[in-house]
């Protein structure tokens, strides 16, 4: 088990899934894995989605924007939803962050009505995306006091910047790797510094999971975000977060 914050940073974990294009999909899907989840959520409606998805490609990492109309199942008090688009299923926490023990029981009962609504031929992506706001309560911060991930300027160039953003993208095995982006931000409070920390762990390579072992898959991307999410902090951040001993 990772580490427990009492003031975790948090905002919005996601998980998801895209289908290969040989897997049977049509309009009436969304409205089978509803009748299935409705009782943890009830609420449904439509919406465009537009997103900016990053990808390892030939010639490096690639930008590519994608638009979709897609059906929202959400659960009564809104924290928790789930989207089904064309070929996608993803399953959404907002904060309060339910910690792992609460988000993954949601994740594992979309999977179900995945899996006993469509013939699933292969899986085109797996991901998991922890996207972290970290509010500081001072207007200027040195940065190698908060963060062991963090953009590094040599001697001869300023000191202070007006805003930053930095990714890498780290491998962990041939067919898994971390996106790992840290990016200021707009503070909610005047004086604050705001900085993004967004984690997104991803399947490299097109159809080396199977469904039926896609929890088991996403089980490992959790523990594999933790220890980045760790390894890009200081103890002076853990404080901040209040650390559970």
């Amino acid at each position: 088990m990772g580490r427990r914050y009492a003031a975790p940073p948090l905002i919005e974990a996601v998980c998801e899934l895209r289908l290969t294009p040989d897997t049977q999909w049509d309009l009436t899907i969304p409205g089978m894995i509803y009748e299935k989840v409705k009782d943890d959520f009830p609420n449904r409606e439509q919406r465009l989605a537009q997103e900016v998805e990053i990808e390892q490609g030939p010639q490096g990492m690639q930008q590519k924007v994608r638009t979709d109309e897609r059906v929202l199942l959400t659960t009564e008090n809104g924290r928790s939803f789930i989207q089904i688009g064309s070929h996608l299923l993803a399953v959404n926490c907002l904060k309060p962050y339910p910690a792992w023990a609460g988000f993954k029981p949601l994740i594992e009962r979309a999977l179900q009505a995945l899996n006993t609504t469509v013939k699933v031929k292969g899986i085109e992506r797996a991901g998991l995306r922890y996207i972290n706001r970290i509010e500081i309560p001072t207007h200027t911060i040195k940065l190698e006091e908060y963060f062991d991930f963090r953009p590094h300027l040599g001697p001869n160039l300023p000191k202070r910047t007006s805003g930053f953003a930095l990714q890498c993208l780290l491998p962990f095995s041939e067919k898994d790797a971390c996106t790992v982006q840290l990016s200021s931000a707009v503070p909610e409070e005047a004086g604050n510094s705001a900085i993004l920390l967004d984690l997104d762990y991803f399947l490299v390579q097109p159809r080396a999971i199977v469904l039926d072992k896609a929890l088991e898959w996403i089980e490992e991307a959790h523990q594999r975000i933790e220890e980045v999410f760790e390894g890009c902090i200081t103890e002076r951040l853990r404080e901040l977060f209040q650390e559970i001993k």
